[in-house]
């Protein structure tokens, strides 16, 4: 079933007793040759990308709970391709690429708005990396623009711009960034993938993960054992939990990080806003809320929820920056695990088990390279080899010490700072 405007019309005049349900509920068979555990957007997205381009169709996606239910449905909604090392930046820029495509190649509207992000400094050392890293973004063909403190003014009037504390020296403004609807994205890739034939079983939580001679076999569930030839990890912050069923211990730590909405205003912000002295961001959704979220919580947890200190560390940081919006209601609150890496850049990598394979470690970002990595993972799992985009996410680089990714300087314990 494609949708169309002039679908939605004839629906709206016939009662919407048309539609047919967007993806099926099948109970799962006793094998397939592929199976993805975690029903999440990359998941989905590495689903889809089998199916369409490289023609398999016996292929599982198992979640444990609902589809989407996860970090998908738990994040500021934000996409950008503003990295600033070899190896982040050519992946990015590739999931950038996709996103501008995806509405088109899902038939589904992700409501993904290229709004542009503008990241503040306030200093001169921030002003000099910001332009270290635009330099980098326009060498890779991505966008960026240094914009001075008028510049910012003009676009975000709404900042305090008499701060003396933090005074805004100006930004670097990327364009072709922007948000998209997190759960919009899931239920297109879900969409997608079950139109091609791929089984979507949700409610169906993995126990085990079976192991012969050195290659999996399958995978115990809540719902029976599974035969595959190859199984696929993509559980975000369960990183860690599933790879033990294989006897893996992942250089992994799971974190909260929080999001915040607040109740629906008229327009304020056009763009995507991050605070250069502060961990924090804000744009405005197409309902009218703000959303907002800032730094971890600096314990591990699986608690999908967060604590009130870190919830008041965000808030100052949304009044120093913009101390307009003090008076907004703030509606909701939410958390989702982070898989935090030693360095703070993913893994999309086989393991030592014939079989077996890994996409984890996206740390703060997994929402922007939704696209990119179920790309990446598709090929991987189809190929046996990396996808040139994401050749540099290797997992032994933890182990050797070679080809560490520091985008953000924070040193050997990304999770700490």
């Amino acid at each position: 079933m494609r949708y169309s405007g002039l679908r939605v019309i004839a629906q709206g005049l016939t009662g919407n007793k048309g539609w047919h349900p967007v993806w099926r509920n099948p109970d799962p068979r006793p094998e397939y040759d592929i199976i993805i555990i975690g029903g999440g957007g990359h998941g989905l997205a590495t689903a889809h990308y089998l199916a369409k381009e490289h023609g398999l169709r016996n292929i599982a996606v198992l979640e444990k709970g609902y589809l989407g239910g996860g970090n998908v449905g738990r994040n500021t909604t934000i996409v950008r391709a503003n990295y600033n090392l070899p190896g982040n930046s050519e992946f990015y820029s590739h999931s950038l690429k996709l996103w501008e495509g995806l509405e088109q190649d899902l038939n589904y509207n992700v409501m993904h708005s290229q709004r542009g992000i503008i990241n503040l400094f306030h200093s001169d050392g921030q002003r000099d990396y910001a332009i270290r890293r635009a330099n980098s973004m326009i060498n890779q063909g991505d966008d960026a623009i240094i914009l001075d403190p008028d510049g910012v003014r003009k676009m975000v009037p709404i900042i305090d711009f008499e701060n003396v504390r933090f005074p805004v020296y100006g930004g670097l403004y990327h364009p072709r960034g922007g948000t998209a609807r997190h759960d919009a994205v899931a239920w297109g890739f879900a969409r997608a993938a079950d139109s091609r034939g791929v089984d979507l079983i949700q409610n169906c939580e993995v126990t085990g993960i079976d192991i012969e001679n050195g290659r999996v076999t399958g995978v115990q569930t809540s719902r029976g054992a599974i035969r595959a030839k190859k199984v696929g990890i993509v559980v975000a912050g369960r990183s860690s939990q599933v790879a033990a069923m294989a006897s893996m211990r992942l250089p992994i730590e799971s974190h909260v990080l929080q999001a915040f909405v607040t109740e629906g205003l008229k327009p304020i912000i056009d763009t995507v806003v991050t605070f250069g002295m502060g961990h924090f961001y804000i744009s405005q959704s197409d309902k009218g809320g703000l959303v907002f979220g800032g730094d971890l919580d600096f314990y591990a947890s699986y608690a999908a929820r967060g604590n009130l200190p870190t919830a008041e560390h965000v808030v100052e940081a949304a009044m120093t920056l913009m101390p307009a919006i003090g008076k907004a209601r703030m509606l909701r609150s939410w958390g989702g695990i982070m898989d935090m890496s030693p360095d703070g850049s993913p893994v999309i990598d086989r393991t030592h088990i014939e079989g077996l394979y890994l996409n984890c470690g996206w740390c703060y970002g997994g929402f922007k390279a939704v696209p990119g990595s179920g790309y990446a993972f598709a090929h991987l799992l189809a190929q046996d080899r990396p996808h040139e985009s994401a050749a540099r996410f290797r997992l032994d680089r933890f182990r050797t010490g070679a080809g560490l990714m520091d985008e953000e300087g924070k040193g050997s314990q990304h999770n700490l700072h």
